[in-house]
């Protein structure tokens, strides 16, 4: 296993709508969007060069995303790290005692392959790893 790049950067909200206005002062817009509904998370991607901007907003009372707000306010929600085998990297982590949210791989946005790694192993940050970060087109 082998970590290969950042993937993307994301932020939670509960409005979206100021945090665009400035991109799009820098000349950025959301290239693509959808809803994850099993994640009650709205997925807003805003490409910076080869970077990536995944903007989380709730889609619906019950989200996490809502939940991830009201207790801690809007801002970085995870750091995402693309790796060459997800599996693997899920079962080495969990052998070596990382605490995992996610013991196998689900499908997050853009049908990625995703799986989350627990904040309190990774000081304090919610990390996702994602087996690859090219878009799907699923939904």
């Amino acid at each position: 296993m082998r970590a290969k790049r950042i993937a993307h950067l994301a932020v939670a909200t509960d409005d979206s709508r100021p945090l665009l206005a400035v991109l799009g002062q820098l000349g950025l817009t959301v290239s693509r969007q959808e809803v994850v509904f099993d994640q009650g998370v709205r997925v807003q991607m805003v490409d910076i060069g080869p970077d990536h901007l995944e903007i989380l907003e709730p889609a619906g009372a019950r989200s996490p995303i809502s939940r991830f707000v009201a207790e801690r306010g809007p801002g970085l929600h995870h750091l995402a790290i693309e790796v060459d085998d997800l599996e693997g990297a899920l079962e080495l982590l969990g052998r070596q005692g990382v605490r995992l949210v996610d013991e196998h791989a689900r499908i997050g946005a853009e049908g990625r392959r995703i799986a989350f790694l627990h904040p309190a192993s990774c000081g304090g940050v919610l990390v996702e790893l994602c087996e690859r970060e090219e878009p799907t087109n699923v939904g």
